[in-house]
């Protein structure tokens, strides 16, 4: 038996986004890469705000290493959805994010994605611990369980 589908409720982090006339495809609904993008653009504005994290001039940069997503219900333009971020797993040089994506104001995700990022320095391009600023950030949003 299947885990049961996270609900809004599940993720300690929410940011609303609105959609772009670019990101609905022939279909007429989103295209399921264009959530990868909401995924990541949320994750690292909650970074950069929460923790810190200086994507131009900074030492380190998270990478994500790993992504895989849920379809379960459209979403199209227009329109605004709720990116809801948990931290599941938080390791020394990694962290791995549930995300889900909702229509404003509905329990039920329309999406659920897993996304790990590794942080590594910039010059070297190798792995390092999460700098202490992002790791706190990160500890906000950690699912209990």
């Amino acid at each position: 038996m299947s885990a049961p589908r996270p609900t809004s409720a599940d993720f300690p982090h929410h940011h609303r986004v609105t959609t772009r006339w670019t990101d609905n495809d022939c279909y007429g609904h989103v295209n399921n890469a264009i959530y990868y993008q909401y995924f990541d653009s949320v994750i690292n504005a909650y970074l950069i705000a929460e923790g810190q994290l200086d994507i131009h001039r900074g030492d380190v940069v998270g990478f994500i290493v790993r992504s895989e997503c849920d379809f379960f219900a459209p979403v199209a333009y227009p329109g605004e959805v709720d990116i809801g971020v948990a931290v599941v797993k938080l390791g020394n040089s990694s962290v791995t994010y549930e995300t889900g994506l909702f229509k404003p104001g509905a329990p039920d995700a329309c999406a659920v994605g897993r996304m790990v990022h590794v942080f590594v320095d910039t010059a070297t391009q190798r792995p390092v611990a999460i700098p202490a600023s992002i790791r706190a950030a990160l500890a906000q949003l950690v699912r209990p369980g």
